[in-house]
């Protein structure tokens, strides 16, 4: 169940705007619990994701740095919303709006993270398809991937600062406006 196998169709997919995909993991971001429509946009069943990466679902056209800003995030026990291309297990692939929490115990432990994921508004995916693109395009200018990664960050970052606006009200922002 190698993901690096499967080679994107270039063809998308959509799910009810009314409906949500979730999952959770644990601190390492393995699956530990998933909904029916996340397993129907995966196309993986969950006794196969059970136990798996959460980035068995991630799209290679998707910037590192977009997840490196994710993971960031939630690490400073923050929740996040995000603009994300996830890759179904047939190559197609799906956007989401997603919104990652961590997720405690009841003795108040941080033990993983919890993901609802809406179906995005589709003039702030074009944005989106645009910025991500040219992310991509500073990610691999740089041999060396975790340079390429924080290149882009830098430049996502910069355009935060030249807007005067933190990542949240960014996304915000484009919800908003569209």
């Amino acid at each position: 169940m190698a993901q690096k196998d499967i080679t994107p169709t270039g063809k998308e997919i959509f799910f009810p705007e009314n409906e949500f995909i979730v999952s959770k993991t644990d601190l390492k971001g393995k699956i530990t619990y998933t909904n029916i429509l996340f397993e129907k946009m995966s196309g993986y069943s969950r006794d196969e994701i059970l136990g798996q990466p959460h980035n068995l679902i991630r799209h290679p056209d998707m910037p590192h740095c977009i997840f490196k800003l994710l993971w960031d995030t939630l690490q400073q026990k923050k929740e996040i919303f995000a603009y994300v291309m996830n890759m179904h297990r047939s190559g197609d692939h799906y956007w989401v709006l997603a919104h990652v929490v961590p997720t405690y115990d009841l003795m108040g432990n941080h033990v993983g993270y919890h993901s609802s994921r809406r179906s995005p508004n589709r003039k702030v995916v074009k944005q989106m398809q645009s910025y991500y693109r040219d992310l991509n395009n500073i990610e691999r200018k740089h041999s060396n991937v975790k340079a390429g990664m924080q290149a882009a960050l830098d430049s996502f970052n910069d355009l935060l600062k030249e807007k005067g606006t933190s990542y949240a009200e960014y996304i915000f922002s484009l919800n908003a406006a569209a």
